[in-house]
């Protein structure tokens, strides 16, 4: 990749100010796919200056040339969907069929839903004899994960954007490939220089120097809750705008009067989408104890149709974890699984058969599991499903709403009005009703420690600015 060892700094690609570099492991491979520079905090000072000084002026652009922009950022994105869903797949292992059908498309996905928020957002408003505007809140630091790196890449540089701001973005070191792709894209728009930036780097080197930094006016963070705590206390010293999209463990309630067959294969199988490395992924399965034998069949039969392998081959649903150390993470927490007595259904330890390198797990399923269970408390990041039974509907809201996570949750039930009823019980900031999928036209964001703030849309766009009330401005 040309600019693997460069950063993109106020429209150009610069080489680094130090030396270090890092693999970018392929995942189903094990072996170095390229290396990448790792940036410092002198890269971060080069970047943030370049951001602020093109804030003078970015900042006071009109919704119609932001809109022209953001229109521009889409024809280049579409031109390189094929390339970036390619290397999505190789440096984070999502099936070839995922990546063409969600990884590459949520990116363009997130633009496009940004410039309809853009077209119509009400940036000003008369209360009174005063005029209330939302202006750009400045220079905005971005870290964005691995999982779904587009979808996160999009979804804070689109509003960012829209809402005239400039930024640094660092994507994770692990999968940074795509990233790369996306400033070409923002290059190949014109986006004006020192608009869009990008530094990679570490959290500890390029996450903190960017957390802290004094001319950063906003730091908005997407990965683990403990990452996310260290980016809130570094950035406290400078009392920045902090947003943050972190960990779940997120429960879906199948109700009574569901059909069992049918839900219970159909998230089985959604569970393990991208190897179960999403925050929201359904991976508490509340169904009623009386039928957990029942449930825990049909969620076995489900994991062992689901096709473990190489990215790159034809009808591959689940491709390898990201990393060594997501590999045993998930291995050590399924052992845990077993050590703490829940009883395991199918899958387990190891990796599938025949397979003997690359970072492929077995699709997991235990029944019998108590809410108590680390299995049920932690997040595990793999596609590992936790069978729990519930007395009643109120045990059920009990059992769900009893984790230190509030991204999402789940609900499937024969009477609709029921469903409903039950998702206002629910302390998440999402619930999915009967299947229902994530919509990049509504607000996403999490309660307790699964962060603060919304993006996607309007709502992320309203993240990125300040509210100013000029008063007297419509005095006679």
């Amino acid at each position: 990749m040309q600019h693997a060892k460069q950063f993109y700094i106020d429209g150009k690609w610069v080489d680094p100010a130090g030396k270090g570099t890092l693999d970018v492991i392929n995942p189903a491979t094990e072996e170095p796919i390229t290396a990448i520079a790792m940036g410092n905090a002198e890269d971060v000072n080069r970047a943030v200056a370049a951001a602020k000084k093109a804030f003078e002026t970015f900042s006071q652009t009109s919704r119609e040339e932001r809109i022209a922009l953001l229109e521009k950022i889409i024809a280049a994105y579409k031109k390189r969907m094929g390339d970036i869903a390619a290397t999505v797949s190789q440096e984070m292992g999502a099936p070839m069929g995922l990546a063409n059908a969600a990884q590459a498309p949520a990116g363009l996905g997130h633009l496009m839903y940004t410039l309809n928020a853009l077209k119509e957002f009400p940036f000003e408003e008369d209360v009174g004899g005063a005029r209330v505007v939302r202006e750009p809140i400045g220079v905005c630091g971005l870290i964005t994960p691995w999982n779904w790196p587009l979808n996160q890449i999009a979804a804070k540089v689109a509003p960012a954007l829209a809402a005239g701001c400039t930024m640094v973005l660092k994507p994770t070191e692990i999968a940074p490939l795509n990233a790369i792709i996306f400033a070409e894209v923002m290059d190949e728009a014109g986006v004006p220089a020192g608009v869009f930036n990008l530094v990679n780097g570490d959290g500890p080197t390029v996450g903190v120097a960017m957390s802290s930094h004094p001319d950063i006016d906003m730091m908005s963070f997407t990965g683990s809750t403990r990452a996310g705590i260290s980016v809130a206390e570094n950035a406290a010293k400078t009392v920045k705008r902090v947003t943050q999209e972190l960990g779940g463990k997120s429960a879906n309630i199948v109700l009574d009067d569901a059909d069992f067959q049918k839900v219970i294969s159909r998230d089985m199988v959604g569970m393990c989408v991208n190897t179960g490395q999403s925050c929201n992924a359904p991976t508490r399965m509340l169904v009623p104890q009386a039928r957990m034998d029942e449930a825990a069949a049909i969620a076995k039969a489900a994991a062992e149709s689901i096709k473990v392998g190489d990215p790159s081959a034809e009808g591959v649903m689940v491709g390898p974890l990201v990393s060594a150390a997501q590999f045993e993470k998930v291995q050590a927490l399924i052992q845990k699984g077993i050590d703490e007595g829940a009883k395991l259904e199918t899958g387990g330890v190891g990796r599938p058969d025949g397979m003997n390198r690359g970072y492929f797990v077995k699709p997991t399923v235990f029944s019998n599991v108590t809410n108590d269970m680390t299995i049920a408390r932690e997040e595990i990041f793999g596609p590992v499903l936790s069978l729990i039974g519930y007395k009643d509907e109120a045990d059920a809201i009990r059992i769900a709403n009893d984790t230190i996570y509030g991204l999402s949750a789940y609900i499937s039930s024969g009477d609709a009005e029921r469903a409903k009823n039950l998702a206002r019980h629910l302390r998440a900031g999402n619930v999915h009703i009967n299947g229902a999928g994530v919509d990049p036209g509504a607000p996403f964001g999490g309660y307790k420690q699964s962060g603060n703030g919304r993006e996607f849309s309007k709502w992320g766009l309203e993240e990125f600015l300040e509210t100013k009330a000029m008063l007297g401005f419509n005095a006679a």
